[in-house]
């Protein structure tokens, strides 16, 4: 009787290596080259322009290591052309100075710390990337912590949820003001009979007024109680240094540990920062609460969110008073409209996302709060 002969199991076949990661890493590296020579060029001070230059060189090798990837798989790569939010923040660098773009160049590294991080955990061992991922995240992290110094802060700012400042005030403010105001405007001329458009301006410059001081008032009594909530946990900690400095060096030194300090390092490092009960309270502060230092008051908070606010709540209403009849409902909604896609494609300065995805999701919105309003006020009007 024939032996039969089991078939050969075919070899695991090898996973293959993402090429679109690849091209998007080559992409954020060579727009990020390209934000540090501008950084460097809108530096007054020598020293750190040869250090942005540096950075922007070792950006270039990152880019490098993506490109030469990307042509052993067949996908060679093409000219860099920056994209359209890279050249907003490029602009913006420009007119602002480097104390604008330094703390989005800094976002950025976060992002990329992020992302070669996931990359390297999600990698299967021996596929292409993977080593790459872990040493241009090790890359990136030190160009985080070096931009961060830089910055006058502390911290590793991969972990930062915060970011914009006044200028996210004032972005968010506006597009709350232009979109409620908007919706407004288009409710009322829906409700309104033939050319009634008096009531449009009536309601809409109540509703600036309005949208004003809401938003003015919720952006300064958020930024208190965010005050106070800090100082109550703050005054909290500087009574357990004084009352139970044991417990409190012990916390210390498990924060140190979970950065990779051995046991001994990290203990003894805690008791030298326990001798100074100021240095403890801010390394605790920073450490263990994550407080950091505020650059704004509330009442700074609440003017500017406020006024941000009237600004954009005011686009709809002006051509009311510049034109008459369906030609102010017309140059009303189309400058509204324009108005809704550059504020979110500003809104991508601080989101990361494309400047023309991030702008086209705005417009949609207000395209939307437009036909909402109108067809509502519309039937409101028919009922009344």
């Amino acid at each position: 009787m024939a032996t039969l002969t089991p078939p050969t199991p075919a070899p695991a076949r090898r996973p293959l290596p993402d090429l679109h990661a690849f091209e998007h890493h080559w992409q954020d590296e060579a727009d990020a080259a390209f934000l540090y020579g501008v950084l460097a060029t809108a530096e007054s001070d020598p020293a750190r322009q040869e250090l942005y230059r540096k950075l922007a060189e070792v950006e270039q090798r990152h880019v490098d290591v993506w490109a030469q990837l990307l042509s052993e798989h067949g996908h060679p790569v093409r000219n860099h052309r920056p994209t359209g939010r890279t050249r907003l923040l490029a602009f913006l660098g420009r007119r602002f100075g480097p104390g604008f773009l330094l703390p989005m160049l800094l976002a950025e590294e976060g992002r990329e710390v992020k992302g070669y991080l996931g990359m390297h955990r999600d990698t299967a061992a021996g596929v292409p990337g993977k080593h790459e991922a872990l040493t241009l995240a090790r890359e990136s992290a030190d160009h985080a912590l070096t931009l961060n110094r830089i910055a006058g802060r502390k911290g590793e700012p991969w972990h930062r949820t915060a970011a914009g400042g006044i200028l996210r005030n004032v972005v968010y403010g506006f597009n709350d003001g232009l979109t409620a105001n908007f919706g407004l405007v288009a409710g009322v001329i829906g409700a309104s009979v033939g050319t009634q458009y008096h009531a449009v301006m009536v309601a809409g410059v109540a509703g600036i007024i309005a949208d004003a001081l809401s938003m003015g008032s919720s952006g300064y009594l958020a930024a208190e109680s965010e005050r106070e909530v800090y100082a109550h946990e703050i005054a909290m900690e500087r009574d357990e240094i004084a009352l139970m400095p044991e417990i409190e060096r012990d916390e210390l030194a498990l924060i140190y540990q979970a950065k990779g300090i051995d046991a001994e390092h990290a203990q003894n490092l805690a008791t030298q920062v326990m001798a100074d009960p100021e240095q403890m309270l801010a390394e605790q502060v920073q450490e263990e609460l994550g407080i950091g230092v505020s650059t704004s008051s509330p009442l700074q908070e609440g003017w500017i969110t406020g006024l941000s606010t009237a600004v954009g709540a005011l686009i709809p209403v002006l051509p009311f008073f510049m034109f008459q009849g369906r030609t102010a409902a017309i140059a009303a909604f189309s400058i509204a409209m324009i108005s809704h896609w550059v504020v979110g494609a500003a809104r991508s300065v601080f989101t990361g996302r494309s400047v023309f995805r991030s702008g086209l999701d705005m417009f949609v919105v207000g395209l939307g709060v437009a036909a909402v309003g109108y067809y509502v006020g519309e039937w409101v009007g028919t009922l009344l």
